[in-house]
């Protein structure tokens, strides 16, 4: 009788360059970046010529890369697998809708004397909610589907 063959060692598992496995997030990061670099130039601008024609040009400037950064966070959303996207979703929904009725309930109350809430404030408050609601719909997905 013949032993086989004698075993080889596995080979090692195939490594990607940190661009390619990270390339979504580093072209958000760049794009952000650009974002805070014409935001900071166009409110100098701005603040230095508060009567010129063009300052209405020149605080729009910040729009371009922050329509950049809108793209390549799609692009990334359209490569997730079916459940990572089916769990976005859900995340989305539920923080659209929790935003939606903390504000409109924060309504009521700034009607009996409540202090103002500002508008910035109701897009930080949806990411922070996506960002719960992502790890609460990634647990449970992962408590329900276990082996």
């Amino acid at each position: 009788m013949f032993a086989g063959p004698p075993p080889q060692a596995p080979l090692p598992p195939a490594t990607q360059s940190s661009w390619v496995t990270y390339r979504s997030q580093i072209n958000f990061g760049l794009a952000v970046l650009a974002y805070l670099m014409m935001l900071v130039g166009a409110i100098t601008l701005v603040q230095a010529n508060p009567v010129a024609a063009w300052r209405y040009y020149i605080a729009a400037l910040p729009a371009v890369p922050a329509l950049i950064a809108l793209f390549v966070f799609v692009r990334a959303l359209t490569r997730l697998d079916d459940l990572q996207a089916r769990i976005q979703l859900l995340a989305f929904g539920s923080s659209l809708g929790a935003t939606a009725l903390l504000t409109f309930g924060y309504g009521f109350f700034e009607g009996v004397g409540m202090q103002h809430l500002p508008s910035a404030l109701v897009l930080p408050l949806m990411a922070i909610l996506w960002g719960l609601a992502t790890t609460f719909f990634t647990w449970r997905y992962k408590w329900r589907y276990r082996r």
